[in-house]
């Protein structure tokens, strides 16, 4: 099957995939689950729940970025070679911009720059009824496995 022509993946990852990678993790004990992977974009929803409510009752800003991180992270990884490279944050911004009391926020994740040594990726969070939640941009390195394993350098 050919590449469409603005596909960014490396490996075209399937959310079922990723549910099951994630499982075990805090991706899937706050409820964060993937939904979609197009061309261009990954997408995933998060319960608004007792995981991921503050002690206020609305959705906890870092709970946002939680999942504003595993989407550019989860992109990131798909659009690099994985067994030679490795994607790991840099910076993280988000800008919250309405509260949620309950249901579900859905993210959607699009690059901006997959460059060879970086990536910078935007995540736009809503409430399900299309009114946006939040706003997030993360830098990302690509770096080398072999760079990682070889452990601390003195």
């Amino acid at each position: 099957m050919a590449k469409a022509e603005n596909e960014i993946w490396h490996s075209r990852p399937l959310p079922d995939e990723l549910n099951e990678f994630s499982t075990g993790s805090m991706i899937s004990r706050i409820g964060i689950r993937f939904t979609e992977v197009g061309d261009d974009f990954i997408t995933a929803s998060m319960s608004v729940d007792h995981r991921t409510l503050q002690p206020f009752g609305v959705l906890h800003g870092g709970a946002s970025a939680v999942l504003a991180e595993t989407l550019a992270s989860m992109g990131a990884t798909h659009c690099v070679d994985r067994l030679r490279f490795a994607c790991v944050g840099m910076e993280i911004n988000v800008n919250h911009l309405r509260p949620v009391l309950q249901g579900t926020v859905e993210g959607r994740a699009t690059p901006i720059h997959l460059g060879k040594r970086t990536q910078v990726w935007d995540v736009r969070i809503d409430d399900g009824d299309d009114r946006l939640v939040a706003v997030s941009r993360l830098t990302l390195a690509v770096v080398e496995k072999s760079r990682l394993e070889s452990g601390p350098r003195s």
